[in-house]
């Protein structure tokens, strides 16, 4: 049975995801389940105004991933991007050091424009995944701002101020998200959690603290995982106690984090059934009180992206099969 028509028999498919990381494992996954029968729930914890225009760079990032224009050596950004733009605002002496490319400021050109007119940031996003051929369903964890702010050694910095102006070089003490306690989750993906027609949710490959923790902040999606019908799976984003990308382990250093898998599940604790570790860390497997299945979980082209996407799939299947399920508590 090819993927398709097992997605079509099995049910939709909730994904929550970042940036880089996880915008590969939705690729994947958006081989294995057809249409919008796959459901992903992006972080916009990293979302700011810049230069006047909304930035919402997670989202931009899943779905050019999905449209097949993404440049895939940064993995952000657009494919064949130019910087036209860039160049004239630096000779201004203009805020460049978030760089928008040509082909990417249309975007949050067309983004703010529509946001300004009284839309909501699910209406814009639909419309922009649907004009670029994105048939997944793509989705803002909140239509309400919740922001990410970094406490350092520097002081408080909004999330882009540390990652992208310090290149994530200052000392953090402390992660928090502003605005989520007063958030409302997405409707859509809370009634997606809730629909017994649901076959798994995925916690992408994505750094918990910076990327899956503003949308658990947020009010309600703690109880929609754990009351949710399917299992619900997280894959590890550290690999031989290193991130593949991004300043995951220098955080988890600072913080006095172990740098293991078993750190990561617990970050989880009580709202997953089961973990997908990489091959590199299968010796961690005992270390962990919960369903283990050990794959390859680095994606470097687009199989692996597919066969880690089936991997989580099938592991679902077993753990609502096999009655291996963790018992979650809200």
């Amino acid at each position: 049975m090819n993927d398709t028509r097992r997605g079509e028999a099995r049910g939709h498919v909730v994904a929550l995801c970042g940036g880089i990381g996880g915008a590969k494992l939705a690729l994947g996954l958006s081989h294995a389940v057809p249409g919008e029968q796959l459901v992903i729930a992006v972080n916009t914890g990293d979302d700011f105004e810049h230069l006047g225009l909304h930035i919402s760079p997670d989202i931009d990032t899943v779905v050019y991933t999905l449209a097949g224009i993404v440049n895939t050596e940064s993995g952000w950004g657009r494919a064949e991007e130019s910087w036209c733009f860039m160049e004239a605002l630096a000779m201004l002496g203009g805020e460049a050091w978030f760089r928008l490319g040509d082909k990417d400021l249309a975007t949050h050109v067309e983004r703010t424009r529509r946001l300004r007119a009284g839309e909501s940031l699910s209406t814009v996003t639909a419309g922009i995944r649907k004009r670029l051929g994105v048939k997944a369903c793509v989705l803002p964890m909140s239509d309400d701002p919740v922001r990410t702010t970094v406490e350092t050694g520097e002081g408080v910095l909004p999330f882009q101020h540390y990652f992208v102006r310090r290149r994530c070089e200052p000392e953090v003490r402390a992660v928090f998200y502003a605005g989520a306690d007063a958030a409302r989750l997405q409707p859509d993906i809370a009634h997606a959690l809730a629909s017994p027609h649901l076959w798994a949710v995925i916690l992408c490959p994505s750094n918990p603290y910076l990327s899956l923790g503003p949308m658990l902040a947020i009010p309600g999606m703690r109880e929609a995982l754990t009351r949710s019908a399917a299992p619900v799976i997280a894959v590890t984003p550290l690999v031989g106690g290193q991130a593949v990308k991004g300043p995951m382990a220098k955080i988890m250093n600072e913080l006095g984090i172990d740098r293991t898998p078993a750190s990561i599940a617990g970050f989880y604790d009580g709202l997953i059934d089961g973990f997908i570790l990489d091959r590199a860390d299968a010796a961690s497997a005992s270390d962990m009180d919960l369903p283990i299945v050990i794959e390859q979980t680095v994606m470097v082209t687009l199989e692996d992206r597919i066969a880690l996407a089936n991997a989580c799939l099938s592991f679902a299947d077993r753990l609502a099969g096999d009655g291996s399920r963790k018992e979650r508590v809200a």
